[in-house]
């Protein structure tokens, strides 16, 4: 395939949160856009959701540990972020510039190749009174991170709004 024809690439991190066991519908929306997908996830992460399907879904290994010396790269350079669903020790961490798993280091790099990030967060209300809270989104705002709704986990009948990591990857 030329460089010409080859798809966007989209990292997906993914972080510890109940709503993450849907992360397949952005994967799968993010395809239906034409975007190759591969998928990060903090260690904790991967046991809240289907990392089977989401690698057959993927076609690439889910990656939540770093990879050996002189290991081969299993995705290239990414066109766009999105970290969906975003948690409060990530987006702190993250802010921070602390990269004590693959999917914050990743993060923390990323933002130097300038490409677009998008973050849902699902954090407590309770949570995001915090004022280290309040200062990592001001601080990540101020890097360019572009910012979803809050969500908050509720009442089963409210849904996590998976669509708008891509949206404000397109605006």
């Amino acid at each position: 395939m030329t460089e010409q024809a080859r798809k966007p690439f989209l990292y997906v991190v993914v972080c510890a949160a109940g709503v993450a066991e849907g992360v397949e519908e952005l994967i799968a929306l993010a395809q239906e856009r034409n975007w190759e997908v591969g998928v990060f996830a903090t260690p904790i992460a991967t046991g809240f959701f289907d990392t089977a399907a989401l690698e057959s879904r993927t076609g690439r290994p889910i990656r939540s540990a770093w990879r050996a010396p002189g290991d081969p790269r299993p995705f290239p350079d990414p066109d766009a972020v999105t970290v969906a669903p975003a948690t409060f020790n990530t987006i702190n961490k993250w802010a921070a510039g602390i990269s004590d798993t693959l999917a914050l280091g990743t993060l923390c790099e990323v933002y130097g190749m300038g490409v677009p990030i998008s973050v849902l967060p699902c954090v407590s209300e309770a949570l995001t009174a915090h004022p280290a809270y309040q200062d990592s989104l001001k601080r990540l705002r101020g890097m360019g991170v572009r910012f979803g709704e809050h969500a908050f986990g509720g009442p089963a009948g409210r849904e996590f709004r998976w669509e708008q990591a891509l949206d404000l990857l397109e605006r």
